[in-house]
């Protein structure tokens, strides 16, 4: 069974993926924030990462980026729904960074599904 981290400030962001992905068949383990999901992700690693980018403690580009100096190649999906500036920015900076990709909020059951599942194919790479 695949696992996924979901790391989302949000709580009912977090639960609502949960779901999703688990009646696909996915292990997930969720994290409030940055920080927390580092550690998680340190101390028991995932098959993928999916994380909000506007949240306290540390941001999503921040974990994203500490995440790649120790697991450079686990694919990570940036979510955002916006903040102080538009969401398309948020992604646009994500999604510069290598085996990321990205996703508006709110997105469908089966935009996210599909993006797991292509993100989770041995063979995905980004451009």
């Amino acid at each position: 069974m695949k696992r996924i981290l979901v790391i989302d400030d949000e709580a009912g962001a977090r639960q609502l993926v949960r779901r999703l992905l688990e009646r696909e068949g996915y292990g997930v383990v969720e994290a409030k924030d940055g920080e927390e999901g580092i550690n998680m992700f340190r101390a028991d690693p995932c098959d993928m990462i999916i994380t909000d980018l506007v949240m306290p403690v540390k941001d999503g580009l921040k974990t994203i980026l500490d995440v790649r100096e120790f697991a450079p190649t686990v694919p990570v999906l940036a979510i955002s729904g916006g903040g102080t500036i538009a969401k398309e920015r948020y992604l646009s900076a994500a999604g510069f960074i290598e085996r990321v990709e990205t996703l508006a909020k709110p997105f469908t059951r089966d935009e996210l599904v599909n993006m797991v599942r292509q993100m989770l194919n041995d063979d995905f790479v980004t451009e």
